[in-house]
């Protein structure tokens, strides 16, 4: 990661958004955070100063994407870098059980937003320039997991928008990754850990990873030194992976 490079993060209000965005910086990077709150606005405008630039918007409004790109541009004339990590695991339910509405809108954040981002991102830039995309994907999207269908759903769509993103633009100089970042500790854990519905809920926080290991492993794939990764998914639990990052063995 350079310093010149400027990376759109969704979800960056807390946990692993709000840590991809202090690792970037901390490596002479800048951001674009979008967050849905003036309150998460205001703490990381304080926390990040000059060298984030922060869209109050909700990542399933139509002009979100626009509104990112735009404010990086005009800040940095360009933006080369998006990862889209904001995502949601309600409804946890049984299919019958679920609610129609929530259900919607998990496919609306962690699906349909990806793609505003993502389509947004490819019609601006320079085409000669390597630009990097990082999905924030889950081994949920390969496994289903009792009370979780909107999310395995959600992430199966995201872990095939990054094939897609991969076959169709690698020749333009793009690079789409889908990052697994195994289970880690955020306040999306907490809530499955009330929920109580399958294996997953039941681990004790004590076996959860930081949220700076998956950080550091998305600015990785953003530096450039896993372009041969590009395409498809990286399982951060890989050990060579792993190594490559600088993570401790697990």
């Amino acid at each position: 990661m350079t310093e010149e490079s400027v990376t759109i993060i969704t979800g960056a209000g807390k946990g692993l958004g709000k840590a991809v965005a202090k690792d970037l910086i901390d490596r002479g990077g800048h951001v674009v955070l979008v967050v849905r709150s003036e309150a998460s606005a205001s703490m990381l405008a304080k926390e990040f100063g000059a060298k984030a630039v922060i869209v109050t918007k909700d990542v399933t409004a139509p002009d979100a994407a626009e509104a990112a790109l735009a404010a990086g541009v005009a800040r940095w004339g360009k933006v080369d870098g998006l990862v889209n990590n904001a995502g949601v695991v309600d409804p946890i339910a049984r299919i019958a059980d679920s609610d129609p509405a929530q259900w919607e809108a998990a496919i609306a954040i962690n699906l349909v937003a990806p793609y505003r981002f993502t389509r947004a991102f490819l019609a601006q830039g320079d085409r000669s320039a390597k630009r990097r995309i990082v999905n924030i994907s889950s081994g949920a999207a390969h496994q289903p997991l009792e009370g979780w269908n909107a999310y395995c759903a959600s992430k199966a769509g995201l872990a095939m928008l990054t094939r897609a993103t991969g076959l169709e633009y690698a020749q333009e100089n793009v690079f789409a990754f889908g990052l697994l970042p195994g289970v880690f500790d955020t306040g999306m854990q907490a809530t499955i850990r009330a929920s109580g519905i399958n294996e997953v809920s039941r681990l004790p926080r004590t076996a959860l990873r930081p949220p700076e290991e998956p950080a550091r492993a998305t600015a990785y794939l953003l530096s450039g030194a896993a372009d041969d990764l590009a395409g498809g998914e990286v399982n951060i639990r890989d050990a060579g992976f792993r190594e490559r990052v600088g993570l401790p063995g697990l």
